[in-house]
């Protein structure tokens, strides 16, 4: 990310000063590549406070129905973020009624997190309003749009998109059995909708789109970091307070190693070198899907720091041990299919890597959080070096082989 930056340093808006901006479409905003705005980043702030809700949620009832009801409160909020993302890569809010309506998606944002801890309860319908509010605009502003092919493909998405809000809002005026079969259909219907509409009608700015997802997954690893203050809040400062909070930094730091050690770089190129009628379907794929268990990950992992801040030097619960070592290995799996959807790496080492820090649960069952996030981030950092090795070896390889011939 950091190279194609420093190259249009001296771009505005994606495009040379004196050069005009290339057009495909007529009336269509052209496909120069584009940064991502500030605006977006304001966006996305919003996006992680759901996130933050979500992590308090699962740390404050880590039981399986819990983690059910967050998996489809996230898959259907991941859903509409990433909406927000095609959103923005088409259409660009670089005039002010667009930034007033993507400040207006923001608040149906923030209204459906501030509503996330209550979402099966008394705040269902505070819930179901923000998000037939944030569905509304994402349609609307895409109907809106100047580029034809973005708004035929949003004619047969938007219904679908707006049915699904429509079920959420229904939700929060039930319990039971009732309630959670309409949030599991909402949450299947949005990502099968794929299945029904017309995806490669979008038209994908890889730099752009890339930098935007690539974004979210530095702030929501930074929620991991949030997640120990969060812990130690009325716990007071102790020498084993430091040492797993430290530790939860290293662990960190090696998940984000994992995607931005040049992940993002060559996921650009992939979507570049696609055929036009690819790109969306390997966007989708990679950043719809891929990140359902990479930021879900996020999420678990979080979760389980925020409890084993609170237990230094003792053995951990079975939920926060698992949270633990299930949220890593949800997120490099994810990293895995990420992989393997761009063909952008081998697969193997990743999942060796999610199969290998599986067990550290029981460390913490039987030690303490410390030992267990000293042995995770042990497993993670010792992957990283031997992927990194392997491809030393395999790209001085592939050279011998070239200058052989």
């Amino acid at each position: 990310m950091s190279r194609r930056l420093r190259g249009e340093a001296g771009m505005i808006g994606g495009v040379h000063p004196g050069q005009r901006r290339p057009r495909t479409e007529q009336g269509s905003e052209g496909p120069e590549e584009i940064r991502v705005s500030t605006i977006e980043l304001f966006f996305d702030l919003v996006f992680v406070f759901a996130i933050t809700q979500l992590t308090s949620l699962l740390a404050h009832e880590p039981t399986v129905a819990s983690l059910i009801r967050v998996v489809l409160v996230f898959g259907n909020l991941l859903w509409m973020y990433g909406g927000y993302a095609w959103l923005t890569n088409a259409v660009p809010p670089r005039d002010l009624p667009r930034r007033l309506l993507v400040l207006l998606g923001m608040a149906g944002f923030l209204v459906v997190a501030l509503a996330i801890p209550t979402a099966f309860d008394d705040g269902g319908v505070a819930f179901g309003l923000g998000y037939l509010l944030v569905t509304a605009v994402h349609t609307g502003m895409f109907l809106l749009s100047t580029q034809e092919s973005a708004v035929r493909a949003m004619r047969r998405l938007g219904p679908f998109n707006i049915t699904t809000a429509v079920l959420l809002l229904l939700a929060g005026f039930t319990d039971g059995a009732a309630q959670w079969l309409l949030w599991a259909a909402a949450f299947a219907l949005h990502w099968i909708t794929p299945i029904f509409t017309a995806i490669p009608g979008f038209h994908i700015r890889a730099a752009h789109f890339v930098e935007r997802h690539g974004l979210i997954v530095l702030i929501a690893l930074g929620e991991s970091i949030v997640a120990v203050g969060i812990g130690l809040t009325g716990l007071g400062l102790r020498a084993g307070h430091i040492v797993t909070a430290v530790l939860g930094l290293v662990l960190a730091a090696a998940l984000w190693w994992l995607f931005f050690d040049g992940e993002d770089e060559r996921a650009e190129r992939a979507l570049h070198a696609a055929p036009a009628e690819r790109t969306p379907w390997l966007a989708l794929n990679a950043f719809g899907y891929a990140f359902l268990p990479v930021l879900g990950g996020i999420i678990v992992f979080a979760a389980g720091i925020k409890n084993a801040i609170e237990h230094y030097g003792e053995p951990l619960t079975a939920s926060t041990a698992w949270f633990l070592a299930g949220g890593v290995a949800c997120y490099v799996a994810g990293l895995a299919l990420f992989r393997r959807l761009l063909e952008i790496g081998p697969i193997a080492p990743r999942l060796a890597i999610a199969v290998a820090v599986l067990p550290t649960a029981v460390v913490g069952l039987a030690v303490s959080p410390e030992a267990q996030l000293g042995v995770l981030a042990a497993v993670v950092l010792g992957g990283v070096v031997a992927e990194s090795a392997w491809e030393k070896r395999r790209r001085r390889a592939t050279a011998g082989q070239a200058e052989a011939r």
